[in-house]
């Protein structure tokens, strides 16, 4: 089927993903902060402990993808890796303050980016497009793969 490029919602929601992105990059950048670094670190603060696994899985990205994260943030300091008490091949990752300290400032910038997005939308519009992007994702999870 023939869409017109205008009204194909992958590509507006993908432009705005890329231009969100864009902008979080350079509002971390003077941190020395990557979007993924500042993304585990966030999770790390909510679940304090995460496996690599877990995180990568939390983070949405691929095991590979979290296992080179963690070594930048270990290498600045921001976390560090100690054996679970239970299962000794996991290492569990927790911020350190230095961690804490540089996530508070990271995210103050990011959440500065996502309320000027807010911003340009009422309450009830902010609600409408969650509940939207939530019915997106739901077609998505439920459509049959077509190649």
């Amino acid at each position: 089927m023939d869409m017109p490029v205008t009204e194909r919602l992958g590509l507006h929601i993908k432009r705005v993903e890329q231009e969100l992105m864009a902008a979080k990059h350079a509002a971390l950048r003077p941190l020395g902060l990557t979007v993924p670094q500042y993304v585990a670190l966030y999770a790390l603060d909510d679940q304090p402990g995460l496996s690599a696994a877990a995180l990568a899985r939390a983070c949405l990205v691929t095991p590979q993808t979290i296992a080179t994260v963690l070594a930048n943030l270990e290498a600045k300091g921001l976390i560090i890796r100690q054996p679970h008490p239970w299962h000794r091949k996991v290492a569990e990752v927790r911020l350190t303050d230095d961690g804490r300290r540089v996530l508070a400032q990271a995210d103050a910038k990011a959440f500065a980016i996502e309320q000027r997005i807010a911003d340009g939308f009422s309450p009830g519009e902010r609600a409408l497009l969650i509940d939207l992007l939530a019915r997106a994702s739901s077609q998505l999870a439920l459509a049959p793969e077509q190649d």
